[in-house]
């Protein structure tokens, strides 16, 4: 019986191995499907009782290919509209750098070349160049490849997702109460991760995005609806629009306003991620988790897994503590509560003092007809 055990417990992991090696060139897709699934999923129960799971699931995904797809489709366009606007005003010299790099002399003694590096970066990108139109060429495709199978697999999670619920708790050898307390702490952990990351985004891009209309910056809008994207990152996000923005403002020639926009960014901006974010995490979470824990799992998840990892990073870290804390309350605490009541046990009965035979009198009435002498 060992034998087989032992035998099956190999060929498991030898599988599982295979199988990660063979999710690992998607995985990015794959843990994008299985967010969506999950966000997706209390929709998908209130919904397939009267449409039934595969019409659901297959609607959810119409909406989601939707708002993934013309979101990203609108931005590229506009884009790719305002960098060739860009482009064309720097090289008529309706925009130049000459009062920030002589700025940035005046503050650092270093001598900088805003438009030579902007022409290093776009050779060596290649745009322009056969080999920048196949590397987009490459890009495009498999993007379109990735999007294609997040879809595909959002359409099981959401369909079999009860299936697959029912299996792993019948698969894994856990306790009943063990998993439950493993599924609320997880759920917890996720919809507060999740929550925080969409709120602060959408809050932290409104904000900066408010900065760039009242100082007048072009296309603010879009560059707000920009900004809203890259708020998910911590600490940089919103600051890749802003920044350069604030550089813009002093290379047409309005120092205030990018004085002031630089300011506003680094205050009004900043803090609003900084205060916000474990707020909104505590509120929703039985135990806080450190922000330093976030940020840390953020930039972690994004150098292992991709932009994916702004989401799953700090959903592993925040996992791993309610993993511990269930191990403790389970184990630990029970383990010690037990000590404790043997060893009180143990002096209790070491306090009792045994009678000896010689101690031992007869307590009760005499029997009666028992006298002193006998006739």
């Amino acid at each position: 019986m060992d034998r087989a055990r032992g035998i099956i417990g190999g060929l498991i992991g030898t599988l599982f191995v295979l199988a990660v090696l063979l999710v690992l060139p998607f995985l990015e897709y794959f843990l994008l499907a299985v967010l969506l699934a999950y966000a997706l999923r209390p929709i998908q129960q209130r919904y397939e009782r009267r449409l039934g799971p595969r019409i659901t699931a297959g609607w959810l995904v119409i909406g989601s290919a939707i708002a993934i797809i013309l979101p990203v489709l609108w931005l590229l366009r506009i884009v790719i509209r305002e960098t060739t606007r860009f482009v064309r005003r720097v090289r008529s010299g309706d925009i130049t750098f000459t009062q920030v790099e002589t700025w940035i002399f005046d503050l650092t003694g270093e001598e900088v070349d805003i438009l030579g590096t902007i022409d290093n970066v776009i050779r060596d990108t290649g745009i322009g160049t056969l080999n920048g139109a196949l590397g987009v060429f490459g890009t495009i495709t498999n993007l379109s490849i990735g999007i294609a199978l997040t879809l595909f697999l959002l359409y099981y999670f959401l369909k079999d997702g009860d299936k697959f619920n029912h299996w792993l708790r019948m698969t894994v050898p856990l306790p009943g109460h063990i998993q439950d307390d493993l599924q609320r702490e997880l759920h917890d952990v996720v919809w507060a991760v999740l929550l925080s990351h969409v709120l602060i985004a959408v809050i932290q891009g409104a904000v900066a995005g408010a900065g760039l209309i009242v100082l007048g910056v072009p296309n603010a809008i879009f560059w707000t609806m920009v900004m809203i994207i890259l708020a998910v990152l911590p600490i940089i996000g919103s600051f890749l629009v802003w920044g350069p923005a604030a550089i813009y403002l002093f290379s047409v020639g309005r120092p205030v306003a990018g004085g002031a926009l630089l300011v506003y960014g680094a205050i009004v901006v900043s803090f609003s991620d900084d205060f916000l974010r474990p707020l909104i995490i505590e509120r929703h979470t039985e135990n806080r988790l450190n922000p330093g824990a976030i940020v840390l799992g953020i930039l972690g998840g994004v150098y292992v897994v991709g932009f994916i990892g702004i989401f799953f990073g700090p959903v592993i870290i925040g996992s791993l503590r309610a993993v511990l804390d269930i191990y403790r309350r389970e184990y630990v605490e029970e383990t010690s509560t037990k000590d404790t009541t043997a060893s009180d046990g143990a002096e209790m009965s070491e306090s009792r003092v045994e009678p000896t035979p010689g101690d031992e009198t007869q307590s009760g009435p005499q029997p009666h007809g028992t006298t002193g002498s006998e006739e």
